[in-house]
C-alpha cells in the first residue's frame, strides 16, 4: 500500500472550497493544519476536521493544531478554556517542582481535551526552547525557564499529559529555538554559541525527552553545526544533531515552510528540507500557488518515516488514559487551585 505524500498542509478558512478539497484529494498529504483562521464554532470546527480527512480517505490522517496556551492558543474562549503561557508553569515548578509537574500535566491534559474535542489529534506542543536573556518576544514566555532539566520535566509532564488523553505531542523547536535575536517567521537567526554550549543547554531538553514520538526542527543557523544551511534543510545538522547527538528516531516535521527564515522558492524549501532528513514538510498558510509547489516537490513519505509515524501511533495508543468528563472538571480545578493568580 503506497504512503501519502510526506506533508501537512493547511487550508484557508473555517470550511472547505470544492477547488480545496479537489486538491487535497489528488495531492494526498499525510494530514492538515489547523490555524485561527479555520476555527469557528464547535460544531463548524468538527465538521471542517471531518471534511479534511474526508479527502484523503483516512479516518487516522492527523490533524494538528497549535493549543500551547497563553498567546498560542487558536482554541480560545467563549467555547473553550483559557489557559496559562508555559512560564507561568515553570514559575510554579521553581518555588515547588511537584506542584509545577502536577499542574503542568493536568494543564496538558485539558489542553488535549480540548483538542480532541474539535476531532484534532496532534497539539504542537511542548515548547522545549530555553529561555535566555537574548531570547526574542517570539519565544517569550512559550518557554518554560531558562535552564535545561526543569524545562525538559516540565516538557515531559506536558507530553505525557497530552498522550494520557489521546492527543500526539510535538516537541519543538529541536535542537532549540531559545538563542534566536529575531524572529524566524520573518528571517533567519544565526547562533553563534560553540557546539560544547550548545550541547550542555540548547540541544539537552531535546536529548532528555527523545524517546517522545514527534518533534518539529527550528528554523536557525548554528555556525558551529553548519555556518551554511538553517538546521531544517542540513542534512550535516540533521544527521548530527538531531538523529545523532540528541538521538531523535520520531517523526521528524519541518517548521513552516512558509515563514521567511528560508530563503527560495517553496518548492525548494519542501525538496531541501526532505532531503536534509525531515520525514515531513509543513506548510501552514493553506496559499494554493505555494501547497502546488509544494506538493510538486514532495512525493510519498519513505519506509523510514512511515515506520516512525506507526511508532508513535503505537506509543499514543500505549499511554492513552483519558479522565473524562469528571475527571477534566476535577483537573481544572486543581490548575485553578495551583495557580490562583492566572486567569
Amino acid at each position: 500500500m503506497a504512503l501519502p505524500r510526506a506533508t501537512i498542509l493547511g487550508c484557508v478558512g473555517p470550511d472547505l472550497t470544492a477547488d480545496e478539497r479537489a486538491f487535497f484529494r489528488d495531492a494526498d498529504p499525510l494530514g492538515f493544519i489547523l490555524f485561527a483562521r479555520n476555527v469557528d464554532t464547535p460544531e463548524r470546527t468538527r465538521r471542517l476536521v471531518e471534511e479534511l480527512r474526508s479527502c484523503v480517505a483516512r479516518a487516522d490522517a492527523p490533524v494538528l493544531i497549535d493549543q500551547e496556551g497563553g498567546r498560542v492558543a487558536r482554541l480560545r474562549p467563549p467555547h473553550w478554556r483559557k489557559a496559562p503561557p508555559a512560564r507561568l508553569l515553570g514559575d510554579l515548578y521553581a518555588r515547588d517542582p511537584e506542584k509545577g509537574l502536577l499542574a503542568t500535566a493536568l494543564n496538558a491534559r485539558l489542553l488535549a481535551a480540548d483538542v480532541a474535542s474539535i476531532g484534532c489529534d496532534v497539539d504542537c506542543l511542548p515548547v522545549l526552547d530555553i529561555a535566555f536573556p537574548e531570547t526574542h518576544a517570539v519565544i517569550g514566555d512559550r518557554a518554560f525557564a531558562e535552564s535545561p532539566e526543569p524545562v525538559a520535566a516540565l516538557g515531559r509532564a506536558a507530553a505525557e499529559g497530552a498522550m494520557a488523553e489521546g492527543v500526539m505531542p510535538i516537541v519543538k523547536h529541536i535542537p532549540g529555538h531559545g538563542r534566536a535575536t529575531v524572529d524566524s517567521h520573518l528571517s533567519l537567526p544565526t547562533v553563534s554559541a560553540s557546539r560544547a554550549e550548545l550541547e550542555r543547554t540548547d540541544f539537552l531538553p531535546f536529548r532528555l525527552l527523545a524517546d517522545l514520538p514527534w518533534a518539529m526542527t527550528g528554523h536557525l543557523l548554528f555556525e558551529a553545526i553548519d555556518p551554511s544551511q538553517a538546521i531544517t534543510v542540513s542534512a550535516g545538522g540533521v544527521k548530527d544533531v538531531i538523529r545523532g547527538f540528541i538521538g531523535f528516531d520520531g517523526l521528524l516535521l519541518s517548521d513552516d515552510l512558509s515563514m521567511q527564515a528560508l530563503g527560495g522558492t517553496l518548492g525548494a524549501r519542501a525538496a531541501r528540507s526532505i532531503a536534509a532528513g525531515c520525514d515531513i514538510a509543513l506548510h501552514c498558510n493553506g496559499k494554493r500557488d505555494e501547497m502546488e509547489q509544494v506538493v510538486a516537490n514532495t512525493g510519498p513519505m519513505t519506509a523510514a518515516a512511515g515506520r516512525r509515524f506507526d511508532a508513535g501511533r503505537k506509543a499514543l495508543g500505549r499511554a492513552r488514559a483519558p479522565l473524562g468528563k469528571a475527571g477534566l472538571a476535577d483537573a481544572e480545578r486543581q490548575v485553578a487551585s495551583l495557580l490562583p493568580a492566572w486567569g
